[in-house]
């Protein structure tokens, strides 16, 4: 039960707040000496997770560190990642839902059994193969929140194909150079779906991708979202599209033995997002990245195969590649996907979908909590819902926003943690294991067990521990989840992420650092505190900022939503902050809330971070992800191009605030 005294007292006693003895009873993961045992016995420790999986043959060696940056592991291991998804599944579990999907419409509604799971993969691996699919070749999906999706990539990963998968909202563009990069003669996709209630025609983007590629891709097959082809999309006869619907009918009940796959085979393909230039395809091995999302699902999200899980994500990221498919379906646990935005039909559709299924676990990012407290409790308060689990995940969560997360959809009972990875990481790296450590607001917590994260400064040279100074984020020992490579280009993948920190001409893994490409703070209680990406600190008059430090302490001014800082150039300071503030509905901007954000500032920072302009808009530049772009905001600050905007949710939100402050 949550304790009766107010929130905010408790917090103005302590700056903790334990999980709940009901929670802690029954964790997945409740022995401390994990944290040690994984230290003490780095990387043999590792075992344990791979042992959550099936394999057709065992490793002989856990890791091979013999090439750094190149390392393997589980050596010698050979399994499938299908097959431990779904198909192990089938004895016990055959008729639990693996899937429970809505759709745009309330109304429309699939249960997906791990026996249709397995039906259906089985089916799509047939129709691939007739194709011509063959192990080791790239089959690139741009698919959305459809259960084709994750039923196409389980299919690929079956026959030992890696898959690409293309976020749906990316621009035909975007596709056409990852077909390219991939070198995809297959790709997959759907002849539209639902945003808003409104159908949009998803085959017209892949018709002007293929014009755009320079691959020449020999198949597309077409995904139907209804039973036939929706009257907006044509398929003539130069189209190279094939059916799917059609391919599944001459495949009905086949059945396609799961290839078994190297350890260090490559699973998939994952193209991070908003970036310029050449698209950088993380390269994901199969042994190494199944065990650690596995073992994080299990260990940090605390999931078991009888709760209703709902990671609110989208599975064209690598969140929802890790923790809506792979780990959570080898846990063999029940997952909802849903397909529309939060605010379709209603402000409370989350909740109402959560009320349904009676959601356990919750996983969302701080962007759709700041998003639910700019709606206002209310939407929340018409339903009935109980989440024992909470985390966060994408960006930094400022504590305000953690709070309100916290009081208003967990009620004061649910256990929340922050986790902080990456697509390059494959898993969570930096979150506390849910019942071993109590959770502080605003922090990503302690390493995950095996994990051994460290802060550099910027001559390379490594931090004091634990002495709450910022500085560059990076990781000093391998791990099983990590990208193999950048594919396709070896000498980028060092330049990107292992050049800056380490000696790249030695053979010693100990002179190889992984760059990170964050800060964070390294505080006395031992936890780390996320400042966000290097090019989100700014040097305000000697005074190293993090942009989350700056816009945590805005977000305390009640009126305000959401919020971004970026960096302006200063002759005298070097640097000076601009705030960027959307408002609470309902509240008009005026001087005395810009006065507010001000003295918030001052008082949680000091004077020196004064902001030298607050501009109130109505959104704030954000990627189809979620993610706020301060980039385009620091180019607007400072007078600049705005650069590329084609990642965007909606190009037209940085247009608009560079006229509000420039000018036509």
């Amino acid at each position: 039960m949550p304790d009766d005294t107010p929130l905010e007292s408790r917090l103005t006693e302590q700056e903790y707040l334990q999980p709940p003895t009901e929670f802690v009873g029954q964790a997945n993961a409740t022995d401390p000496s994990i944290y040690d045992r994984f230290d003490d016995n780095y990387p043999d420790a590792f075992e344990e997770y791979a042992e959550l999986l099936d394999w057709d043959d065992h490793w002989d060696e856990v890791l091979d560190d013999s090439n750094p940056p190149f390392y393997e592991w589980f050596v010698g291991g050979t399994l499938n990642a299908s097959y431990n998804c779904v198909d192990r599944h089938l004895e016990e579990r055959s008729n639990q839902a693996a899937f429970i999907w809505e759709g745009t419409d309330s109304d429309e509604r699939e249960t997906i059994t791990y026996q249709e799971l397995y039906n259906r993969v089985n089916e799509t691996a047939a129709a691939l193969q007739e194709v011509g699919v063959r192990e080791d070749e790239v089959v690139t999906c741009h698919l959305p929140m459809l259960p084709a999706l994750p039923v196409t990539m389980l299919a690929c990963a079956r026959i030992g194909a890696p898959h690409s998968e293309v976020f749906a909202g990316f621009s035909a563009q975007a596709l056409a150079d990852r077909i390219d990069d991939a070198g995809s003669e297959v790709v997959v996709t759907v002849d539209g779906y639902y945003r808003r209630g409104e159908f949009l025609n998803h085959k017209q983007k892949c018709d002007e991708a293929l014009e755009h590629a320079d691959t020449d891709v020999e198949t597309v097959l077409l995904w139907t979202r209804h039973d036939d082809l929706h009257p907006e999309v044509e398929v003539t006869e130069d189209d190279p599209y094939v059916l799917v619907d059609d391919l599944l009918a001459e495949n009905e009940r086949a059945r396609v033995d799961p290839v078994s796959r190297d350890a260090e085979d490559t699973l998939f393909l994952m193209y991070t997002s908003g970036t310029t230039g050449r698209p950088k395809g993380c390269q994901h091995r199969t042994g190494g990245y199944l065990a650690y999302a596995t073992a994080t699902s299990k260990y940090v999200l605390d999931i078991k195969p009888e709760d209703t899980y709902w990671c609110a994500a989208d599975i064209g990221w690598i969140t929802g590649h890790s923790y809506i498919v792979y780990g959570p379906l080898a846990l063999g646990t029940t997952s909802v996907m849903y397909e529309d935005t939060p605010d379709h039909p209603h402000k409370g559709r989350i909740w109402e979908i959560a009320e349904r299924y009676d959601v356990d676990i919750f996983h969302t990012s701080p962007t759709a909590v700041r998003m639910f407290m700019k709606w206002g409790p209310e939407h929340i308060e018409e339903y009935d819902f109980d989440f024992r689990h909470m985390t966060t995940v994408g960006e930094p969560i400022q504590p305000e926003a953690w709070l309100w997360y916290y009081k208003h959809i967990g009620d004061e009972s649910a256990v929340i943690v922050d986790t902080w990875w990456q697509t390059e990481t494959g898993g969570h790296l930096i979150t506390n294991l849910p019942a071993l450590r109590d959770m502080k607001p605003g922090s990503a917590g302690l390493p995950a067990p095996g994990i051994q994260p460290a802060l550099y400064d910027d001559n390379g040279q490594p931090m004091e521990p634990a002495s709450g100074k910022a500085g560059n984020l990076v990781i000093e020992k391998p791990w099983p989840g990590m990208l193999q490579t950048v594919y396709g280009d070896d000498e980028r993948f060092i330049d990107e992420y292992w050049r800056n920190f380490s000696d790249v001409d030695s053979d010693d893994p100990a002179d190889w650092v992984y760059k990170a490409g964050d800060g964070a703070v390294h505080e006395k209680d031992g936890y780390f505190r996320i400042l966000g990406r290097l090019d989100d600190v700014m040097n305000v008059a000697g005074h190293r900022l993090g942009t989350m430090e700056l816009e945590s302490a805005v977000s305390e001014v009640e009126d305000v939503a959401e919020a971004a800082v970026a960096a302006r150039n200063h002759d005298e300071k070097g640097e000076v902050p601009d705030v960027y503030v959307v408002l609470r509905e309902g509240v008009d901007a005026s001087e005395a809330v810009r006065d507010r954000i001000i003295e918030a500032v001052e008082s949680e920072i000091g004077a020196f971070a004064r902001p030298a302009r607050v501009v109130f808009v109505d959104d704030l530049p954000k990627t189809r992800s979620g993610k706020i772009m301060r980039r385009l905001l620091e180019n607007i600050s400072n007078g600049d191009e705005l650069g590329d905007t084609t990642t965007l949710r909606d190009p037209t939100v940085p247009e608009e605030i560079r006229d509000q402050i420039h000018g036509d």
